[in-house]
């Protein structure tokens, strides 16, 4: 059996959905199709979940969201002529919408997930009754019927028992469309997963029916060495690892999101990622392990939005329990961080920058200083992480020195450097102004010159 995940363009109107049915028809083992919401259509489009969230606003203003509502069902309803299906599945998504628009709103974060998974959700239906018009018996399965998440407030992810309830599956006799991007808490809840949230439904359909391959079709021919709306025609990558790929994903790289990996990493299930529009293109894979490449490096990533704690104390390496004491700091905020390279009188915590605000950075500033009686204590804002990824990286020596003096050339002066002990990535912390100069400098150092 393979499992198939369609993103937002792969789904954003008639045509593409055509395109979908054409590929799910080719292979009979493409038993299982994750779908997201529709996409844009052009450059100038918007996506059916913005366009959900407006009308989720609207909903919590008290507006008048009839404007908002048919915008929306105008969408959907574009696609079913195209798709010459009846309006009689527009009037399950107009009904559906308007149950989710009167849903209770006394936490706005729920409310909010509960419209934009609508997206996802009639998608699904759509999807599922146009495929059964064409002769491909079809059908939609709600997340309700088996994908249990956690509760708040913890970020979003599928229980141990939604791969056991969504195991059966794998006995189907009909395609299967199932919505991307949400799950149910075991009270009933609807929470969705964070960005890509898609491909994590996918991953979990893969892992639970133990799939033979997870297709992951997207609008690129495969995924690139290095982001090409920055470096001119990277080269292609046939195969990557899956460290190799969350290590990327993690500092930039949006072809797919790094949670999803996780489900089918745990079992050891193939990923293809492939493109809709050119499904005869190998695409890349992403598998447990490969064999050696000529290149010690896969690919080069960076990501910007990183802030930087930095405190000084002398003897800090003397002072049993130091480093928790600071890191609880962070935790009674609701701050996750990312890196925490140190000296012996020294210590810095990189963190996601869309966690601080103006009140938590001076209570954090004020109780390092208070409490842990530090020297020093300043946040600094404006960084990126330059992420070097490849599993031949720990049998090259000299490579963390061929790297530094790359960005050297540049100007830019490194901020942190930190290698992880796989020794499969490599990460430079530098001031975002140099982020795309050094991943220039760096493509131009580990590829650009190797033939292979």
């Amino acid at each position: 059996m393979i499992v198939c995940k369609f993103g937002g363009t792969s789904v954003a109107s008639s045509e593409q959905i055509q395109k979908v049915a054409n590929i799910v028809k080719s292979n009979p083992a493409r038993k299982i199709v994750a779908v997201s919401a529709p996409g844009k259509r052009s450059g100038e489009d918007i996506k059916v979940t913005d366009l959900l969230i407006n009308l989720a606003m609207a909903a919590l203003k008290n507006e008048d969201i009839e404007d908002e509502l048919q915008i929306v069902v105008n969408r959907f309803m574009a696609i079913a002529d195209g798709l010459e299906l009846d309006h009689t599945i527009c009037d399950v998504i107009a009904e559906d919408l308007r149950e989710r628009v009167l849903g209770d709103k006394s936490n706005e974060e729920l409310f909010i997930d509960s419209i934009k998974a609508a997206g996802e959700d009639n998608n699904a239906k759509l999807i599922a009754a146009y495929f059964n018009s064409i002769g491909m018996p079809a059908r939609y399965v709600s997340p309700k019927d088996g994908l249990v998440v956690n509760d708040l407030p913890e970020r979003t992810y599928a229980l141990p028992e939604a791969y056991v309830n969504l195991a059966p599956l794998k006995d189907t006799k009909e395609i299967i469309v199932f919505p991307g991007f949400f799950g149910y808490t075991k009270a009933g809840i609807l929470r969705t997963f964070d960005r890509g949230g898609s491909d994590i439904t996918g991953s979990i359909l893969a892992a639970a029916v133990e799939a033979e391959l997870y297709e992951n079709f997207t609008d690129v021919d495969c995924v690139f060495s290095a982001n090409p709306k920055v470096v001119n025609d990277p080269v292609e990558i046939k195969e990557i690892t899956y460290r190799e790929m969350r290590e990327l994903s993690y500092a930039g790289f949006s072809v797919f999101h790094d949670e999803a990996l996780m489900p089918v990493y745990k079992i050891g299930v193939p990923v293809n990622i492939k493109n809709t529009n050119n499904p005869s293109a190998p695409g890349t894979r992403i598998v447990p392990r490969r064999s050696a490449a000529a290149r010690p490096v896969t690919g080069i990533s960076a990501d910007s939005g990183f802030s930087t704690l930095y405190v000084s104390k002398y003897l800090m390496n003397r002072e049993v329990g130091f480093g928790r004491k600071l890191l609880q700091i962070l935790e009674d905020e609701n701050i996750s961080y990312e890196h925490t390279p140190s000296g012996l009188d020294d210590i810095s915590v990189i963190m996601r920058s869309n966690q601080i605000t103006l009140e938590n950075e001076e209570r954090i500033l004020s109780r390092v200083k208070n409490e842990l009686q530090a020297d020093d204590v300043q946040m600094r804002h404006g960084f990126s992480m330059i992420v070097i990824v490849g599993e031949g990286m720990r049998n090259n020596t000299g490579l963390a020195a061929r790297a530094a003096t790359a960005i050297s050339k540049t100007g830019a002066n490194i901020e942190m450097i930190n290698q992880g002990s796989s020794e499969v990535s490599l990460v430079f912390g530098v001031l975002q102004e140099y982020e795309n100069q050094i991943l220039q400098a760096l493509y131009e150092e580990f590829f650009a010159h190797v033939r292979v």
